[in-house]
């Protein structure tokens, strides 16, 4: 358990107290609750009358209907939902890079979600993805006494999704958290994610290492997954090809969102308060 992390999660609980969820009117189809659906259930809530059929619940009758039209009916009532976020979050080594605020601003994003997911009246699961997915085992509780656990998977968050996928909840909200640094066609990734939701956002968390590259210079490079070292030479012409391919490469994460109509934002996180907008104007959090 890493508590140097901690005051992560307690600042994005703070900072989440601002924010909600958009929950959309077919997110509404969940367990008992306290948001009312278009499907009917036993709220209190009237909605409609039909006619009683064997099993129906006698307490439901409505005698004053049968005394006019001597038939038996039942009340109908909107039935009760609470709206549910699943948090899908990559827990690869890359999301804990050395000398960087990365892991700090990915329980702080985590922390700010599920405030907003609070203030939605949703109920919410965490799940962490590495060899295959896995859920936080106390995430009902506040963020600031989650569990933090290692971050020690050298798997993709596609690969995860081939191995174990979350049990996420049919028409739920769907946030995931993650870098996207890996290679692949991100279709794949979002069609998994995305099926059955109600809405999916993705927010790339960056460090500002992965966003920018170094100055130039003899570098050693180590991959923070694979544990491989890279000896090179970077000028002027090697920093821009790596601003083209990272552009390249989040372009293709927009595209995907696109097509399967998800929200896309991409922070940083040396610069993540500052960032926040970013997500409000995706629409993936509204300001309270």
């Amino acid at each position: 358990m890493l508590d140097h992390l901690r005051p992560s999660l307690v600042e994005g609980t703070r900072l989440g107290q601002r924010y909600s969820l958009p929950v959309p009117q077919h997110a509404l189809a969940g367990a008992a609750g306290e948001r009312l659906s278009r499907s009917t259930g036993s709220s209190v809530d009237f909605q409609d009358y039909r006619e009683y059929q064997p099993g129906d619940d006698p307490r439901t009758i409505d005698w004053s209907v049968y005394g006019r039209t001597d038939r038996l009916a039942v009340k109908l009532y909107r039935d009760e939902v609470t709206p549910h976020l699943d948090l899908l979050v990559d827990a690869s080594r890359s999301m804990s890079l050395a000398d960087t605020a990365k892991a700090e601003g990915l329980w702080k994003l985590a922390a700010i979600f599920a405030t907003a997911a609070e203030n939605a009246r949703c109920t919410r699961a965490v799940w962490l993805a590495g060899d295959g997915f896995r859920r936080l085992p106390n995430d009902t509780l506040t963020p600031a006494a989650w569990d933090i656990p290692t971050f020690d998977s050298t798997r993709s968050l596609e690969e995860a999704f081939a191995i174990l996928p979350p049990k996420c909840r049919r028409l739920g909200l769907r946030v995931i958290l993650s870098d996207l640094l890996w290679p692949g066609d991100p279709l794949t990734t979002l069609r998994r994610a995305a099926h059955g939701a109600a809405e999916v956002s993705v927010v790339q968390l960056l460090a500002r290492a992965d966003a920018e590259p170094p100055a130039p210079g003899n570098l050693r490079l180590e991959d923070s997954e694979s544990g491989q070292v890279y000896d090179l030479y970077l000028d002027a012409s090697g920093q821009q090809q790596y601003r083209d391919a990272l552009a390249r490469h989040q372009e293709s994460w927009r595209d995907a969102c696109r097509q399967t109509g998800a929200r896309f934002a991409t922070v940083v996180a040396e610069r993540l308060d500052d960032s926040l907008s970013t997500l409000t104007a995706a629409q993936a959090l509204v300001p309270v």
